[in-house]
């Protein structure tokens, strides 16, 4: 792989991250609800999630999803039930003046892992997007560890990003009913995510 075969991959991968998905909104929605707290243990569970998704899509499970309707579709109604289920816990999450517990790391990086991982179109997206940057008359294996590397960089990146901005937001915000207001904004986020996972058609 050349460098300008690597530097367009990151042109394309920073184009595709910059726009919102069903993970953004979740980390989103949880760090208007968390704040600060929730940032690091979120970019880490979306890390691990695309690190899971390239690895199982190069691994052929997105040829398998792209071929399969019934794959596709347990998967998807699986992940859009989780995303609605988060939003409608973070709906009725208690504010400061109702004693609200410690947001748990572990449940923060548990709700980020699940959702990027388990996304299935993102595992059919991966297997059709890679190639495309992959030198044929090179070996696979180096080229394919570059660019899982790559891409799990700029995810975890952006999604930093989305959760510091969304978690300053926060926690300028002392009022309990604008906490609340944040709270519901988050949870509506994550239904609509759920929503639209749903909904979304094999590619």
């Amino acid at each position: 792989m050349t460098t300008e075969t690597w530097l367009a991959f990151v042109a394309a991968t920073a184009v595709m991250l910059a726009i919102p998905g069903p993970t953004i909104l979740l980390v989103i929605g949880q760090s208007l609800g968390a704040g600060r707290r929730a940032a690091l243990p979120l970019v880490a569970g979306v890390a691990l999630g695309d690190l899971t998704a390239m690895t199982l899509s190069l691994a052929g499970l997105g040829a398998l999803l792209a071929a399969s309707a019934t794959l596709f579709t347990v998967l998807k109604l699986g992940g859009a039930a989780y995303l609605v289920w988060l939003g409608v816990k973070l709906w009725r999450a208690p504010v400061a003046e109702e004693a609200q517990p410690p947001v748990s790391a572990r449940r923060a990086f548990r709700d980020a892992y699940v959702v990027t991982a388990l996304n299935p179109k993102s595992i059919a997206f991966f297997v059709a997007f890679v190639p495309l940057f992959v030198d044929a008359g090179s070996p696979f294996l180096p080229q394919a560890v570059v660019l899982v590397a790559t891409f799990v960089t700029l995810a975890a990146v952006n999604a930093g990003i989305y959760a510091l901005l969304a978690a300053r937001l926060s926690g300028a915000v002392a009022r309990p009913a604008v906490r609340r207001a944040f709270n519901r904004t988050g949870g509506t986020l994550l239904v609509g995510a759920g929503v639209a996972t749903a909904a979304m058609q094999r590619a």
